[in-house]
């Protein structure tokens, strides 16, 4: 019995596609991704779309659906994500509508994914384009004597020949077209794939006609050259979106297939790495990637993060330490206690919030998926237009046909279909090498318009590693309750404290009904008593004025006991002045908002050279503020971190935010970066402002090649030949320009010694 792990389609070229069947279990419910929400996501790989108007008819044949939220098909990767209703609409339902549309598909396992599948795509391809090459050129060669004046019984023999050679060669090069044609007609709507079809069986069939009846004329080499050149362009395509392909699905790659499991008895065994689950054992070798999540028990080495933070230089880890999947164990054993099982950990998240940024639709995607889909009943009536206008200028049959399929090869929408994932998937796949994440494709169209960007301090401006700097005199008891609230924080200072308590005061307490006021700080009850760890007014601390030291603090008060102060010190971000500096020579304007007491905002906005700060905003000030900022027409970009600022995050017009491994699932951001600088705030910003400069620059090729080519076409000054010549053309046009986006990012970048931030060019 197959399963959806076993079940294998090949796509896209001349293997004869196996569609998908499910056990009688249906699709494997491991597929199926539950969110916070209660809602479903899967996603299906849909090897054979490769165009607009296939996005049209899975992502409509889906929207039909009850129970289905939201369906987006990534034509990069041929996935189609799914959020759905698991009350409403079941996974076999949604994979039945893609069949009906004309598909065939299977659940995408992001574990199994690898370069095989592509491998024989673009195999399938070469094989196809090899017959038609070859034919191509053996009829060129027979027409050689009747282009020389060959007449009579020997034009007509060499014309029999060439239809030998070149009807099957159609028939076996041109399955591609001819079966995306069939599933669309079969699924009652016409594709791209429908005229080009329509073109090379027209051509064939007036050679053949001319052949049996005598005719001088035969253009067989034409039409299999024609088949051959059209391709060449599928093959291009298929390549060039294959080097654009989605950076998150190389980061699979990553990924370990097995580990070392340590069993309680202390056996040790290789174990495939979807057997391993939380609270299991790993061992890791030195020189080994590390294949989940999980904490250290034993060992200490030096870690590459490289792949997570964009950072080269490695970075210690000992016992108590997090390691996370995909990252190098570069000098040492080490043994881990899992956390996350494979489909959960940090890896897969950002693999998730890659796919989810490909996978969105912004303005443009939307407006040439729009054109896109007008595509095959304009072309049909332009091709039947020519036809009858050639016939009533008084042109014969063949003449009229022979525009008519340069017509109908020569508009193919390829190209505007690639305008803009190829940039988006080129961009999201430039920024995650930098340690950058986009959650939302949409998110780069705007960060691109832009005019303020609003800063938090701690942990965004800062580094979030303050170090206690003033320690009061507590007892043992005090330093315990401490340690175990801000372990149960994520506020960075209370993070501190719990490292700062860690060894102070051994044991556990039994604290009861541990609650986080965002903004505020920590509270549970302690045999009958309230304790409280967090800001001086939730704790209700006083300070004498010449005891104010203006570093940041943290309160604890036990019931009626005296609050206890702790001071910290927290050091600005390496480039935090840097980064300022060149946003606002890009015409930015910066802000900074921050919880913490006016001295130590001030403190901090003076040295990152930022005039406009406020300070003592609580997190509904914040998205006030945004708010305030949205009402005077300005689009802010909000740089925060941590559940206080989400509500400014969730409210800015395009939203960052830093985040630790343990926060990055959680962040509420549009973009997420990793490390400990702040210079991927102008990286995604001038990345984004010229992505849309090369969007433009794509729908202007695009578009201007069918307003050029179209008309030449249809007054008979271009051959079917030259029409897919030009048509391959256009679509590698298209695509080559997405991919020197790196390559003028890289021109852009300052050479100042220790990397300084990306410039970005002025105005939006």
């Amino acid at each position: 019995m197959m399963d959806a792990r076993d079940a294998m389609v090949v796509s896209g070229g001349c293997c004869a596609p196996v569609a998908f069947v499910p056990s009688a279990a249906g699709v494997d419910p491991a597929f199926v991704r539950r969110k916070d929400d209660g809602t479903g996501h899967i996603d299906f790989l849909v090897p054979e779309m490769h165009c607009a108007a296939c996005i049209g008819k899975i992502e409509d044949g889906l929207a039909a659906l009850p129970g289905v939220a939201r369906a987006r098909a990534n034509l990069t990767s041929h996935r189609v994500g799914i959020d759905f209703d698991p009350a409403a609409v079941d996974p076999d339902a949604l994979l039945a509508a893609i069949g009906d549309a004309g598909y065939a598909a299977r659940p995408f396992d992001a574990l199994a994914f690898d370069a095989a599948h592509s491998d024989t795509v673009g195999a399938g391809l070469v094989r196809c384009m090899a017959v038609a090459g070859f034919a191509a050129g053996n009829i060129m060669l027979l027409s050689v004597s009747v282009w020389s004046g060959a007449s009579d019984a020997t034009r007509d023999l060499f014309h029999w020949l060439s239809a030998l050679i070149a009807l099957p060669a159609i028939a076996y090069a041109g399955r591609p077209f001819f079966r995306s044609a069939l599933r669309g007609i079969s699924a009652g709507s016409l594709n791209m794939d429908v005229p080009i079809t329509i073109g090379v069986l027209l051509a064939a069939a007036m050679s053949l006609y001319e052949t049996a009846t005598g005719g001088q004329h035969a253009y067989f080499d034409a039409a299999v050259s024609l088949l051959f050149f059209l391709l060449v362009g599928r093959f291009l395509d298929y390549r060039m979106r294959d080097v654009a392909r989605s950076a998150a699905a190389r980061l699979m790659s990553l990924s370990a297939r097995s580990a070392m499991r340590i069993a309680p008895d202390g056996t040790v065994a290789h174990v495939a790495i979807a057997e391993i689950a939380p609270g299991d054992v790993v061992r890791v070798a030195a020189g080994e990637r590390i294949p989940v999540d999980g904490v250290v028990l034993d060992g200490a080495s030096d870690i590459d993060k490289a792949m997570l933070t964009g950072e080269t230089e490695p970075e210690p880890l000992r016992a108590g330490g997090r390691a996370f999947a995909g990252t190098l164990n570069l000098t040492g054993p080490l043994t881990l206690e899992v956390t996350a099982k494979a489909g959960d950990t940090l890896l897969a998240e950002i693999v998730r919030l890659m796919e989810a940024a490909e996978q969105s639709s912004s303005r443009y995607v939307r407006l040439a998926d729009r054109v896109s889909r007008a595509y095959a009943p304009f072309v049909h009536i332009i091709a039947a237009a020519t036809v009858i206008g050639w016939l009533l200028a008084g042109a014969g049959w063949h003449m009229a046909l022979t525009t008519a399929v340069a017509v109908l090869i020569i508009t193919c929408p390829c190209a505007l279909g690639l305008a803009v994932p190829a940039v988006q998937v080129v961009a999201s796949g430039f920024l995650l090498g930098r340690g950058i994440m986009i959650k939302d494709g949409a998110a780069l169209e705007r960060l691109a318009t832009v005019d303020t960007v609003v800063f938090d301090k701690t942990g965004t401006l800062t580094e979030g590693s303050p170090r206690l700097s003033h320690a009061p005199a507590a007892s043992p008891t005090e330093w315990a309750i401490a340690g175990m609230l801000g372990a149960r924080s994520r506020h960075p200072l209370a993070r501190a404290l719990a490292a700062a308590a860690d060894g102070r005061a051994p044991g556990d307490l039994d604290l009861e009904a541990v609650v986080e006021h965002p903004g505020d700080g920590m509270e549970a009850r302690l045999a009958g008593r309230v304790v409280r760890l967090g800001r001086r007014d939730f704790v209700g601390g006083v300070v004498a004025a010449a005891e104010e030291t203006g570093g940041s603090e943290i309160w604890l008060r036990v019931g009626d006991a005296a609050p206890l102060r702790f001071g910290f010190e927290d050091v600005l971000r390496s480039d935090a002045r840097d980064t300022v500096a060149v946003l606002e020579a890009a015409g930015l304007r910066v802000l900074l908002l921050s919880g913490d007491r006016p001295e130590a905002v001030r403190r901090a906005a003076t040295a990152a050279g930022i005039a406009d700060w406020q300070a003592g905003v609580r997190p509904d000030g914040k998205a006030a503020a945004v708010a305030a900022l949205t009402a005077e027409g300005r689009r802010v970009l909000m740089v925060g971190d941590g559940i206080n600022d989400a509500p400014a995050l969730a409210s800015a017009f395009a939203s960052m935010s830093p985040a630790n491994a343990a926060d990055i699932s959680q962040a509420a951001a549009d973009i997420v970066f990793t490390g400990r600088r702040l210079a991927p705030v102008t990286t995604a910003v001038a990345t984004a402002r010229l992505a849309r400069r090369v969007i433009r620059q794509n729908f202007v090729i695009a578009i201007g090649y069918n307003v050029i080519a179209v008309p030449v076409a249809i007054l008979g000054f271009a051959t079917p030949l030259i029409a897919a010549i030009a048509m391959s053309t256009s679509s590698v046009l298209v695509t080559g320009n997405a991919l020197k986006l790196p390559l003028l990012l890289r021109r852009r970048r300052r050479p100042a010694a220790g990397g300084a931030p990306d410039a970005v060019e002025h105005g939006a």
